[in-house]
């Protein structure tokens, strides 16, 4: 089988839950021996040709197009141009091996001008896939701002989910997003995203002392509920609540809280020091108002953390009161209330064991690019 697998980037040349998930595509469809033809860009100081995060026996299976993300000045609008602008890039980086290829995974807005050509009717190819990750867009948002920007995006998304053979979902409320934006059920392929096994432990750490530990694991942007998760905090070291909370990230110092039970990292980009600090902590706390299926949420579940999350996004795919607390976007009330409760958990270490048999059984790389595989087999079929 030929793929071509065209995308934004992939980490760690481009960072993001989006480009994290389009990395594995790339490297367990190699592993499967699936061709690949990746079409991408870099972000990073890395050599992007060397393709050094892969195995020389993946990189044998691996053809890789590296292009220039469109520059251009701020305006109202202007992400949506540079994304038809490199969307227009890939095109022309494939179009005289479309009859190469039994189908072809496109990530956001990366596959916009080839979609829209083949729905035109002035090319003829294989199925072509699309996934939107979180499709955030029609998610709830914090501020104005972001909601002016959501309805920005939401036409252009609406009409290439539709003009797409395939839609890929990562199920919960996201699946349901999909269908009201007019993509037909059976068009929609539900398949989750997953962790590599080395990255899973074997068993959950032991909660050591008498102060369950928190973690908040990503960026300050808005839509990550940090402000949120600030004033409850606030609010419990002002009842004289005893807990240890450590952030891992880049916080601005504006939203830094100066206590003793709290501890900022900044921004780590190794896997192997996150790991470390996950595998110290009890819970992870993600308290944001829209998501996809977030890639923290899976590592902290693979480290035997309990999680405390919104119900966004396809989180409720990976977060049940099995093994943990899932509560309403944007509810402070809630969102004390799971920390007050987890605070006082009689069962927090089964809580954390389920999510690392949730883990192992079900969200790992080599379940899920199975699952992928066999879904896009049926497609081409």
């Amino acid at each position: 089988m030929r793929i071509a697998l065209i995308t934004d980037g992939i980490s760690p040349y481009v960072l993001g839950g989006m480009q994290k998930h389009s990395f594995y595509l790339a490297k367990y469809f190699a592993k499967n021996k699936v061709h690949v033809d990746l079409v991408h860009y870099n972000d990073s100081s890395y050599d992007i040709n060397e393709l050094e995060f892969f195995t020389s026996e993946e990189k044998e299976f691996i053809h890789s197009t590296v292009l220039n993300f469109p520059a251009s000045v701020k305006f109202p609008g202007h992400y949506i141009y540079k994304s038809y602008k490199y969307s227009s890039l890939a095109f022309d980086a494939i179009k005289d091996k479309l009859s190469t290829y039994d189908f072809i995974y496109t990530k956001g807005f990366s596959g916009w001008k080839l979609i829209s050509e083949k729905k035109k009717g002035n090319i003829q190819c294989c199925k072509i896939g699309v996934n939107f990750h979180g499709y955030e867009m029609f998610q709830l948002a914090p501020e104005l701002k972001s909601k002016l920007q959501q309805i920005l995006l939401q036409s252009f998304v609406k009409k290439i989910s539709q003009q797409a053979d395939t839609v890929f979902s990562y199920g919960g409320k996201i699946t349901d997003i999909i269908k009201s934006i007019g993509v037909a059920p059976g068009h929609i392929i539900e398949i989750p995203s997953g962790v590599e096994k080395n990255f899973i432990n074997e068993t959950i750490t032991a909660t050591t002392g008498d102060v369950t530990k928190f973690v908040f694991l990503g960026r300050a942007e808005r839509r990550k509920g940090v402000i949120e998760l600030n004033e409850v905090l606030q609010k419990l070291i002002s009842e004289k609540q005893k807990f240890g909370f450590e952030f891992i990230g880049p916080i601005p110092d504006s939203l830094k809280i100066k206590h003793e039970f709290i501890v900022y990292h900044g921004e780590i980009r190794d896997t192997k020091k996150i790991k470390v600090l996950l595998s110290k902590s009890d819970i992870l706390v993600c308290p944001s108002w829209s998501e996809g299926f977030p890639n923290v949420i899976l590592e902290a579940m693979a480290s035997g953390l309990a999680i405390i999350a919104t119900n966004v996004g396809a989180v409720s795919a990976m977060v049940t009161d099995r093994n943990g607390w899932l509560i309403e976007p944007a509810n402070k009330k809630e969102l004390e209330a799971a920390i007050m409760q987890a605070l006082y958990s009689k069962d927090l270490a089964g809580k954390k064991e389920n999510s690392l048999r949730l883990v192992q059984s079900e969200f790992n790389w080599d379940v899920i690019s199975r699952k992928t595989i066999d879904a896009i087999q049926k497609v081409i079929n």
